[in-house]
């Protein structure tokens, strides 16, 4: 690995060879994570960005000259956050769209008002789940964290977060039985 320190990729201009990269990587990739963490607050988004950030990198390295590298990737960073924020409420409008036209049946009014109630019912199930419990299913269904993100951050083993999710969902079951016309 090179001795190279982070302001040596900021005060002279780089052409990126395979030694490079792998030292800008190193030095770098936190800090473009945070970047688009930061923006985001979503893991897997942010990890991916990262990512086609460096690839990206990686695959202009011959027609790229840069005099500041990390001015560069956090460019990059905060552009593939606006995009990403962007392209996710574009997404969202038209899934409103989409939802505004399919409401145009008679009993779609009905259909939201049962949805929302037993969204309500669910929401009021989970706040009396124990406290452990109720966090791991929230990481687990309303942000999308796999079960090792979960034990990761609550420090508990992956067998702790399928026996709170299991017990979650077995209460859930047991109380929205009445809703399962």
């Amino acid at each position: 690995m090179s001795d190279r320190k982070a302001t040596d990729y900021d005060t002279n201009p780089l052409r990126i060879d395979e030694q490079a990269f792998e030292t800008v990587y190193n030095l770098y990739w936190e800090k473009v994570y945070a970047v688009c963490y930061n923006n985001i607050r979503e893991i897997e988004p942010a990890k991916e960005m990262v990512q086609d950030i460096f690839k990206s990198l990686w695959e202009r390295r011959h027609e790229l000259e840069l005099e500041k590298v990390s001015n560069y990737l956090i460019r990059s960073a905060k552009f593939k956050t606006f995009e990403y924020i962007r392209n996710k409420v574009s997404r969202q409008k038209h899934v409103t769209i989409k939802m505004q036209y399919e409401c145009s049946s008679s009993n779609c009014t009905e259909e939201h008002v049962l949805f929302n109630n037993l969204k309500e019912k669910v929401n009021i199930l989970v706040d009396t789940l124990p406290c452990q419990c109720k966090r791991v299913y929230k990481m687990s269904r309303e942000q999308g964290l796999s079960n090792k993100e979960i034990a990761s951050a609550l420090l508990i083993t992956e067998r702790a977060v399928e026996y709170h999710i299991t017990k979650a969902m077995s209460v859930l079951k047991i109380k929205l039985a009445p809703y399962n016309n």
